[in-house]
């Protein structure tokens, strides 16, 4: 008896792989950094056209190293927007950590490694109590942040006059501790002629872990979900309070972070510094592709955004520009993005 032998499978045909090569793009182009990839390439080559400073390895190296100082905060300021909401006061925490830290070590005379971790409690107790009113009273985190931002501010500006008789901290390079704090927040390394600041390694390691954390893990999905619909997300088990109050946190650390920075890198701080920075990282991640309506949104996205911060802040600087052009700029671009995400979120809707 004979068998029967299948015939094998037909090759794809060409409709088959212009679908799926169709389908590919589609995806791509479903990605909340793409846009922002692209504007990131094209203010490069206009820049680099335009100002011939621009090209060395010295002012990519500074670009970079703005670019950290933003992103940095950016990536938890991200997070937090996937998950639905805002925080105004991001800016002056970084000031705040950083005065906390060095008014501490140099009044009491302690270790600055001893400042340095106390000032990441103090930081961290502002997330929690960012969050904690925004999911205990249901008043939108907007308006919650906004008092903490005022309440932030005039702590950094009363409590250092009162503390140093002055508007800045005391010196705390002589400290102990400083130098080895100064390594870890503040080094520089030099890479093929150019100095880069231990800020951009800092920064990479950022965005890759909470890339990680969006993507590969519970609490990312957790993150979405909240953002999208926390009433949905509450119902199948997702625990949003705790969610959005460790998003909060996330952004106290950050700015923790760049307050530990601030103050390694300078060895004092200006205590009206930090107003204004908060809306540099919401639209870093605005441009980079998170939605406004929170539920959708990347941390590569806002470190890209932050790049073209840093690009544009610096290429008007080397092309003999006035710099009060950057301020234009990030209006346009705020504007531009709002515009974008709105299409982008509608398409969305449509497509359900």
């Amino acid at each position: 008896m004979s068998k029967t032998v299948a015939a094998p499978a037909p090759a794809p045909t060409a409709p088959d792989e212009r679908v799926k090569q169709k389908s590919l793009i589609q995806r791509l182009m479903g990605r909340p950094e793409v846009g922002a990839l692209a504007g990131a390439i094209l203010i490069f080559v206009f820049f680099y056209i335009v100002a011939p400073p621009f090209r060395g390895a010295g002012a990519l190296a500074t670009v970079l190293y703005v670019s950290s100082t933003w992103g940095i905060p950016a990536v938890a300021v991200a997070l937090l927007m996937i998950g639905g909401e805002f925080d105004l006061s991001a800016g002056v925490a970084v000031i705040s950590s950083a005065l906390f830290a060095a008014m501490f070590a140099f009044q009491l005379s302690t270790n600055v490694w001893v400042a340095v971790v106390l000032a990441l409690v103090f930081s961290l107790a502002v997330g929690f109590a960012n969050g904690w009113l925004v999911v205990r009273t249901g008043i939108p985190s907007f308006l919650v942040t906004l008092g903490t931002f005022f309440m932030l501010r005039g702590l950094n500006l009363g409590m250092t006059k009162v503390i140093t008789g002055n508007v800045a901290t005391d010196d705390v390079s002589n400290m102990d501790g400083f130098a080895s704090a100064r390594k870890v927040f503040a080094s520089t390394v030099t890479v093929g002629g150019a100095e880069l600041k231990v800020t951009l390694l800092w920064w990479l390691v950022f965005v890759l872990v909470a890339t990680w954390i969006l993507l590969r893990t519970r609490v990312g999905n957790w993150i979405f979900a909240v953002g999208g619909s926390a009433d949905s997300s509450r119902a199948v088990g997702v625990p949003v309070k705790k969610v959005k109050i460790g998003l909060f946190m996330a952004v106290g650390f950050t700015a923790w972070f760049m307050g530990m920075h601030n103050l390694f890198a300078f060895n004092t701080v200006q205590s009206g510094n930090g107003v204004g920075n908060e809306f540099y990282y919401i639209i870093a991640a605005v441009v980079g592709g998170c939605l406004l309506t929170g539920g959708y949104g990347s941390a590569v996205g806002a470190a890209i955004g932050a790049l073209i911060f840093g690009m544009s802040n610096q290429g008007i600087t080397l092309a003999g520009w006035n710099p009060d052009w950057f301020y234009f700029f990030v209006g346009v671009l705020l504007l531009g993005a709002i515009l974008l995400n709105t299409y982008i979120r509608r398409r969305a809707e449509a497509s359900r």
